[in-house]
């Protein structure tokens, strides 16, 4: 199928395909579109219809209609098999996808094929064979006349769902929210990220080949404030709204639902931790370490920004860690052996880049990158940065507490476990820590004592999706995966019945 002829049509006047907007079973266009641009190279790849208002109500009135109609008639196994078809149909255009992601991202083809487009199959079909086989709760009750009574509970869709989601991993983390959504019944109003629209504008396409019924899942393009982003999370048809994205946009978005109580799911920013322990398998470490600071050039909530490193092989892990910054191949997409593409936007660069020069400013002694590449090829019109390293700052300075979504990590030593328990406690966020020590006993104590929702031992991003997924302070509100995922996507009502 040709991507152009449903999602996307071709504006000809300026010679660009145009994504779409799907609302009721309808790919429609919009007056004001907005430009998509390659962070490789900086070039057009595409331009977007922004939704404004008209569109978002036709949205929702569209989700609440199929509330009633035959997505609400389907048992959970008649909607499963739905979703396991929607997953097949990524995985028959899998690598229309794979270009979808490698053009919105510039991340390397090979991350787009074996993470993004992998997990976002693995997201419908995980959840809709959770919803299945999930179970609830039967009580027997004794009552005063000796008959009793029998108390169990039942999921019921929230209603119209609006779900917001991020640039960094655009169709793995959609799916994450879409998928389980729908498994539980709910209807859907969506916007990507305005950075990354392709593959989501991709999976509407697949939605209605799948046999989705209209109005059940509808996509809507925009940005924030005075537009999709803000219209969708005003809209007073909507029951619920999950997000993952920055902290600050959480927290509008909290005030946004406040007066409507709306039941929410943040996934917000993180300022990870990662502890090497002397005991730790060296070699392992710095790989582990090396992935969680530098994967997806660090724009993944889950990355390491904070390493701390028991003195007596601080000085031998930071030389290596140098060592293997120095080795990463910065390139094309397309290109083999390559480890690290574009930042999101030029945009975001500045954003990095100030952070670079702040480091500096606070006293930082850069061991490796600190700046942007040069590579005498079109790339240099592209978002890149150098990977970067540093040292020697204090726990309070503004590079070592807020989160920089970067490729840069900051490495510090510590004596004591109390010690460095407490100075990654320190911290304004609470997503993610990674622990590596070959102290079983030690592992399982510290995990323990970390605020945070998510530790990893000796490894780092290992995800089983039955698993709950969520951060505290800072980093979120509420937890997703698994039966949480159910929870969050359903009203969980009891019925009780006297005997």
């Amino acid at each position: 199928m040709d991507q152009t002829s449903q999602a996307s049509t071709d504006n000809a006047a300026q010679g660009r395909t145009v994504l779409r907007n799907y609302v009721d079973g309808e790919f429609l266009s919009s007056d004001r579109t907005f430009l998509n641009i390659n962070p490789v190279d900086g070039s057009v790849i595409a331009e977007v219809s922004e939704a404004d208002q008209a569109t978002v109500d036709r949205a929702v009135q569209a989700a609440q209609r199929a509330l009633s109609g035959p997505w609400g008639k389907l048992s959970v196994q008649e909607r499963a098999a739905m979703l396991h078809k929607v997953a097949d149909g990524i995985e028959a255009r899998f690598e229309e996808f794979v270009a979808a992601e490698v053009a919105d991202t510039g991340r390397p083809v090979q991350q787009a094929r074996t993470l993004d487009i992998a997990r976002a199959v693995a997201n419908f079909r995980t959840f809709a064979d959770l919803a299945k086989t999930a179970n609830t709760d039967l009580y027997e009750m004794h009552t005063a006349d000796g008959a009793g009574a029998l108390n169990y509970t039942v999921r019921k869709p929230l209603g119209v769902v609006g779900v917001i989601s991020p640039w960094n991993l655009p169709l793995l983390l959609f799916t994450w929210k879409v998928a389980p959504a729908l498994a539980c019944g709910n209807t859907v109003v969506a916007k990507p990220s305005e950075e990354s629209p392709s593959s989501a504008t991709l999976l509407a396409e697949v939605m209605r080949d799948a046999g989705i019924p209209p109005g059940v899942f509808n996509l809507v393009h925009g940005f924030g404030k005075d537009s999709a982003g803000e219209f969708l999370t005003r809209h007073p048809g909507i029951a619920a709204l999950t997000f993952t994205g920055e902290s600050s946009t959480g927290s509008t978005i909290m005030k946004a639902v406040a007066d409507g109580v709306k039941e929410v799911s943040f996934e917000l920013g993180g300022k990870n931790a990662a502890v090497v322990f002397a005991d730790s398998d060296f070699d392992a470490a710095v790989a582990g370490v090396m992935r969680s600071s530098f994967t997806n050039a660090g724009q993944v909530c889950l990355c390491s920004e904070r390493v701390y490193v028991e003195r007596p092989i601080f000085d031998r892990f930071v030389a290596a860690m140098r060592e293997r910054v120095g080795q990463l191949k910065l390139g094309f997409p397309h290109e083999d052996g390559v480890d690290m593409g574009p930042l999101i936007s030029h945009g975001h660069r500045d954003k990095v880049l100030s952070y670079y020069r702040l480091a500096r400013e606070e006293g930082a002694t850069v061991v490796a990158g600190g700046g942007v590449p040069r590579f005498g090829d079109e790339r240099d019109q592209g978002a890149y940065v150098e990977p970067t390293i540093w040292t020697g700052l204090p726990d309070t300075a503004r590079c070592v507490r807020e989160e920089i979504f970067g490729p840069v990590c900051h490495i510090a030593p510590f004596d004591t476990e109390d010690e460095v328990v407490a100075r990654v406690n320190d911290s304004d966020y609470g997503l993610a820590c990674a622990l590596w020590t070959n102290n079983l006993t030690r592992a399982h104590r510290a995990a323990r004592r970390i605020h945070v929702g998510l530790v990893w031992v000796n490894t780092w991003y290992l995800r089983d999706l039955r698993t709950p997924f969520g951060g505290v302070k800072l980093s979120g509100l509420g937890r997703e995966g698994g039966r949480y995922s159910l929870d969050f996507y359903s009203d969980v009502s009891n019925i009780c019945i006297k005997l």
